[in-house]
């Protein structure tokens, strides 16, 4: 990797910002100063320091994001904020949302640059757990529920893998799905004439939204559910 593009990552600058400091021979590399911008590094093995200070480079970054309303799911766009916007300062180029919440849901989002998890959380194949607080318009029935957890036409090829429904108040219920189908949640509760009223994922493989986060609020991924996810 170029020294500048690794002290870009490390968030001590921008490039222009880097360039400079690495002229005026404030970057060593495994103790020597280096005042080239375009030097190769092996930025794994070689020791960098910025000013006396050694950097450590982290090849993937994991956030858990609360994702508020109005914020799209999305690296880019024209009209609207994103969600990777939304970790500032912190934010690389590289960085992505592990799927997509509507831009009118909220709740849990993985943000990272790992596509290798990405895929493996993403694949329908492994059918990874999706679980959402619903708030619908009047109280499902026990034969509503009955259809929900069996599988149901929602006007695709084929129905619903089975899901589970949990009742938490009268008219919210913890919805556990296993794909990742187009507007399923909302087209679901359709299907049984009902309508969402407010959507929140909580829980996403084997990552549960983390209630101290409020709308827009991030962390970073603890160890243990950086496993968990590689562990799908």
């Amino acid at each position: 990797m170029r020294l500048d593009k690794f002290l870009c990552e490390m968030k001590i600058g921008s490039r222009s910002q880097v360039k400079v400091y690495i002229r005026q021979g404030g970057v060593t590399v495994n103790g020597t100063v280096v005042s080239n911008p375009e030097a190769q590094i092996r930025e794994t093995e070689d020791e960098v320091c910025f000013r006396g200070k050694k950097l450590q480079y982290c090849q993937y970054v994991y956030y858990m994001l609360n994702k508020p309303k109005g914020v799209v799911s999305a690296t880019k766009d024209n009209t609207a904020q994103t969600v990777v916007s939304l970790l500032g300062n912190r934010q690389r180029e590289d960085i992505f949302p592990v799927g997509r919440l509507d831009k009118d849901t909220m709740g849990l989002l993985l943000l990272t640059n790992d596509g290798d998890l990405a895929h493996r959380m993403l694949t329908p194949k492994k059918h990874v757990e999706k679980t959402y607080r619903v708030t619908v318009s009047h109280p499902l029935t026990e034969n509503d529920r009955i259809r929900l957890e069996q599988g149901l036409d929602i006007g695709d090829e084929k129905p619903t893998l089975p899901a589970k429904v949990e009742l938490k108040e009268e008219n919210v219920v913890l919805l556990t799905i296993h794909e990742g189908r187009f507007h399923q949640v909302k087209r679901m509760m359709q299907a049984v004439d009902n309508q969402v009223v407010e959507l929140e994922r909580v829980a996403f493989g084997g990552l549960v939204l983390d209630k101290g986060l409020k709308p827009g609020e991030y962390r970073a991924l603890t160890a243990e559910e950086i496993d968990s996810c590689r562990g799908l």
